[in-house]
């Protein structure tokens, strides 16, 4: 079924939650570290602090969730367009939480650190509730090799569109410098996100729902069973006893932690290295939209070599440009300003688009549980979730381990307005950001090519055409 202009209606429909998000998500993976870090003062312990419980609820909701969405027999949970249409306006006020401070913070406030942990806990769990649901979609849609690809196309369209929020809000916000503007511009963007979500919830339809009708009161009467902690373990542990599924889950933690590192960081590295008179604010914008914006355009570029070679030599070939590019800007040294701000970008990008692709396997992995396990219905929520389990850490180990090193330097004394910190210190920080940013993505990159080179799922592309 097609439109008139040829525009797949579920596609569409599929896609505009990735829309909603994208906005939402952008900014406030970028944004927010050096909010609480410059603006409100936030102390390195209750920076830890924040990032240690978020760390533990990030790891518990996505396999918590997606046993819910899995097996529960409430609609709101069990179908996946209620999840997406029921979470999407709260989904949408967690966004708003982290911009708008509860009081004037000064340096040391213990409210400061209670802020970060709502904001961050709220909107990671409403984010978790709607996007594992929209992923549990994207295996439930269709099981063919070229519908999924046909959604990774429109995907990547809407997160292009969405990822354009971070040119836009750096425009308009001169990067932050005007709060209120900055304010102003996220409420804007929580609204729009909110209508974009609430058409998949609305529109949006699965190839299992017609399979669910007919034997829908025997699937409620077996969830009395199916919800227990005995079931709990052994799905989980059916799960994680494919080898494919601990080697994808294994390269994911380090893709995760490196987009972390590339998300939360990217501004403050380019403000401290690159010096104001040779790039200029509209400039930095720029940069910082192309980190969100061109890997989008990448995967869109790339969908005739992915049906020609798929996904699983696009993504090692990824891990190896990511490990020649961090060495070649290290022996090229820290003053190559243009150099360094192209390959800041570029690495944001080849980070960005390869993670891109993750669903692809993901969702191969899914189809291999069915088939093994011959299953009724996928575990989609619960090999998503379950791989969310053990990646998911790596967004908080991230900021975590890169303020310790920064703050050892003197980098929360850079912002200080009552003290004069010893200039040679910054020597030391910029030494060590540069060594940061060169050295994480080279020995990330190494670990990725070990673990992913096994992974067996390697012709889904080719098997899809039979």
């Amino acid at each position: 079924m097609k439109f008139v202009l040829g525009i797949h209606p579920n596609a569409l429909a599929y896609s505009m939650t990735t829309l909603g998000a994208g906005m939402m998500n952008s900014i406030f993976n970028f944004y927010y570290v050096k909010l609480f870090l410059n603006q409100y003062k936030i102390s390195e312990v209750a920076f830890h602090q924040a990032q240690v419980v978020f760390m533990i609820w990030n790891a518990i909701n996505d396999p918590l969730f997606g046993y819910i969405q899995d097996n529960s027999k409430v609609l709101c949970c069990s179908r996946r367009q209620f999840s997406i249409l029921y979470g999407a306006p709260l989904y949408g006020l967690a966004f708003l939480l982290p911009w708008f401070p509860w009081k004037h913070y000064e340096e040391g406030d213990w409210l400061n650190g209670l802020h970060l942990i709502v904001a961050l806990c709220a909107f990671d769990g409403l984010l978790t509730f709607v996007l594992l649901a929209q992923c549990a979609l994207f295996a439930e849609i269709s099981t063919r090799h070229e519908s999924r690809l046909q959604l990774i196309k429109y995907n990547q369209v809407a997160t292009l569109v969405g990822s354009t929020s971070i040119l836009f809000c750096g425009l308009i916000s001169d990067n932050m410098e005007n709060f209120a503007y900055f304010q102003i511009f996220t409420v804007l963007v929580a609204v729009l996100a909110t209508a974009c979500m609430c058409y998949t919830g609305i529109y949006s339809t699965s190839q299992y729902e017609q399979r669910e009708t007919p034997v829908e009161n025997t699937s409620l009467e077996n969830n009395d069973k199916a919800l227990s902690w005995s079931s709990v373990i052994s799905l989980t542990k059916q799960i994680m006893t494919q080898k494919n599924f601990i080697l994808f889950v294994t390269m994911n933690f380090f893709q995760v932690f490196h987009l972390a590192f590339c998300n939360n960081f990217m501004m403050i590295f380019a403000d401290n290295l690159i010096p104001k008179d040779v790039l200029s604010s509209f400039i930095r914008s720029i940069m910082y939209g192309a980190g969100f914006i061109c890997p989008q355009c990448l995967v869109l570029l790339s969908q005739t070599l992915l049906k020609k070679v798929g996904y699983y030599r696009i993504i090692l070939f990824s891990f190896y440009l990511e490990g020649i590019a961090a060495a070649v800007m290290f022996v090229l040294g820290p003053e190559r300003y243009y150099v360094l701000a192209i390959y800041l970008t570029t690495n944001m990008v080849i980070v960005q688009a390869s993670f891109s692709l993750f669903n692809l396997p993901l969702a191969d992995i899914v189809d291999a549980d069915l088939i093994k396990h011959k299953r009724r219905s996928p575990l989609s929520s619960m090999v998503f979730g379950t791989n969310a389990l053990f990646t998911k850490p790596a967004q908080s180990l991230a900021p975590m381990l890169v303020v310790t090193i920064l703050n050892q330097f003197g980098y929360e004394n850079l912002n200080n307005k009552f003290s004069q910190p010893d200039p040679s210190l910054f020597l030391g920080l910029h030494d060590a950001m540069f060594y940061l940013i060169c050295l994480v993505p080279l020995c990330v990159a190494v670990i990725q090519i070990l673990t992913w080179t096994p992974f067996s799922i390697q012709n889904s592309h080719i098997t899809a055409m039979h």
